[in-house]
């Protein structure tokens, strides 16, 4: 059910800021909307699957919570970030 490790490494080479980043906001809020996705397709097939769905409401309070820190922090860096995941419409 979680990401694959390859998959986590993959975003991690993305959204990085600097070589050693492994925990930056960015960072969180883009593993957490790979997770997000992934759990909005296993419901879509487990419609009954109530533990994983107020999992998923949990994943998306935490990135809604990062999400303001970034856009108070850095508002630039908060519109490339929105953009850069396709969130927000």
């Amino acid at each position: 059910m979680s990401l694959t490790q390859e998959k986590k490494q993959e975003i991690i080479g993305l959204y990085q800021i600097h070589e050693t980043d492994t925990g930056s906001s960015a960072l969180q809020v883009a593993l957490l909307s790979a997770r997000i996705s992934q759990l909005t397709e296993h419901l879509k097939i487990n419609k009954k699957d109530h533990s994983s769905r107020r999992g998923l409401l949990k994943l998306i309070g935490q990135r809604k919570r990062l999400l303001g820190y970034i856009k108070r922090q850095r508002p630039q860096d908060y519109q490339e970030l929105i953009k850069k995941l396709g969130i927000r419409g």
